[in-house]
């Protein structure tokens, strides 16, 4: 029996899968809470800040249009098709959304392809535009982690930050020396080569700095969003340092590559990073329960619309 698409889904349909998208998220929260001891979780709350939920609404509004930036970059680039603004956004909206079985690339694929992009390009830059995201969030968390090594610092521990000081050179050195015999190699290999070289010009072309500069801004919206959520509830300045190890453990998959917005697997594992990186486990989880009500839960409306104005020009 073939399973329907996200355009092929009636409304109903499409709202049975935020409703089991909420209920997976909030049967999370509800097993992390009793792992992090419901009275300290009531201690936080009756302690919270609602003054810095302003900030986080602010900064998670700007990491979204820098992703549309960037996302509208990676389909120009190497000869490719300008999409239009509102289509771009649609696509971001809709593919960020709990609508989607398979993830954001899924709605990706469909929007590279009206676009005007061939089969091969599609792949090429749905890999790529997952290339982007951690071509700059990996290399900052390389550098965090040697700089707390060098410190000597113990917390998180070793086997948190010699990972990322150690793997992401490597990473890259392999993926550079790999990228120029890209045309030896055919099939899905060939065409992971390919996105990276995709993400190569992205850098090293002045006409499309925008990509990578979007890229980060919309990391930099993210990661203030879930600082200002731990503001709410820690009443001090999280340790820049190791938030930002723990943010980029707990996405060592991005939610646009995770079924259904990456609902329950973040408020899972977000948390604990945070916990590994020193910050109280309670705080960490009402933060980022707040966090995904910024950048998940409230986008929601705009990821139905985009949805629909795909689902449109699907017909």
């Amino acid at each position: 029996m073939r399973i329907k698409t996200s355009f092929e889904r009636t409304r109903a349909e499409s709202a049975v899968f935020m409703l089991g998208s909420a209920g997976i998220a909030l049967g999370t929260l509800a097993a992390m809470v009793i792992v992090a001891g419901p009275d300290r979780i009531l201690g936080r709350l009756f302690a919270i800040n609602p003054i810095w939920f302003a900030v986080a609404l602010g900064a998670e509004t700007l990491a979204y249009l820098g992703y549309t930036v960037s996302y509208r970059e990676v389909v120009r680039v190497e000869e490719g098709q300008l999409m239009l603004h509102r289509d771009a956004v649609a696509a971001v909206a809709a593919g960020f959304g709990p609508f989607v079985a398979r993830g954001g690339f899924a709605i990706d694929r469909h929007a590279f392809k009206k676009a005007g992009l061939s089969d091969r390009d599609v792949r090429v830059r749905v890999m790529g535009l997952g290339a982007l995201e951690y071509a700059l969030l990996s290399p900052a968390a390389c550098i965090v982690a040697i700089m707390l090594l060098v410190d000597g610092v113990r917390t998180p521990s070793y086997a948190l930050t010699m990972p990322w000081a150690i793997a992401v050179p490597l990473g890259f050195a392999a993926a550079l020396v790999a990228v120029e015999h890209r045309q030896r190699f055919d099939g899905r290999l060939g065409e992971a080569l390919e996105s990276i070289h995709v993400l190569k010009c992205l850098f090293v072309q002045p006409r499309h700095l925008i990509g990578p500069l979007g890229t980060a801004i919309y990391w930099f919206g993210d990661i203030v969003c879930l600082w200002a959520c731990l503001q709410a509830f820690t009443h001090g300045t999280p340790n820049i340092a190791l938030l930002l190890i723990g943010y980029a453990t707990g996405y060592a998959l991005s939610r646009r590559t995770l079924p259904f917005g990456g609902a329950g697997a973040v408020e899972a594992l977000l948390p604990f990073a945070l916990s590994w990186c020193g910050i109280s486990l309670a705080a960490a989880v009402l933060a980022v329960f707040t966090y995904r009500i910024f950048n998940f839960w409230l986008p929601t409306l705009p990821a139905a619309l985009g949805l629909r104005r795909l689902r449109a020009s699907s017909t």
